[in-house]
């Protein structure tokens, strides 16, 4: 059964859904259960996956990794997403852009969380 904000990822046609509603069911994509995108939280490779946080006046910016991360076509982030205070923020990427995003937030705790196309789901708290 899922949960609410978990993100699951069908591993035959690449669907992405993130749970906003849990229910009772499975979640199933092309006729198989979709794979719960485990959070990462230690970087281990060349390129840097944690999101870094930088607080300022009533901001919020990610930056994806300590090195930031490629942004190529075919390894890039996807999204960053920061979960503060019951609400969830979200930005969208694509390849050419800067692998950071500033988000409107002034909470204290925080969740930041951020997918790369091919290295999965990544996160931070603060």
């Amino acid at each position: 059964m899922a949960n609410n904000l978990e993100v699951y990822k069908c591993e035959l046609c690449g669907n992405i859904v993130e749970v906003f509603h849990a229910g009772g069911g499975e979640l199933v994509c092309c006729g198989e259960p979709m794979k719960l995108q485990a959070e990462n939280t230690v970087d281990a490779a060349k390129e840097k996956h944690v999101p870094v946080m930088e607080k300022g006046n009533g901001t919020l910016t990610v930056t994806v990794g300590s090195v930031p991360h490629p942004m190529e076509e075919k390894h890039y982030i996807e999204w960053i997403e920061v979960i503060a205070d019951g609400k969830v923020y979200r930005q969208g990427l694509k390849p050419g852009d800067a692998p950071r995003a500033t988000f409107p937030i002034s909470a204290e705790q925080v969740v930041v969380r951020e997918y790369c196309n091919l290295h999965g789901q990544w996160s931070a708290k603060s």
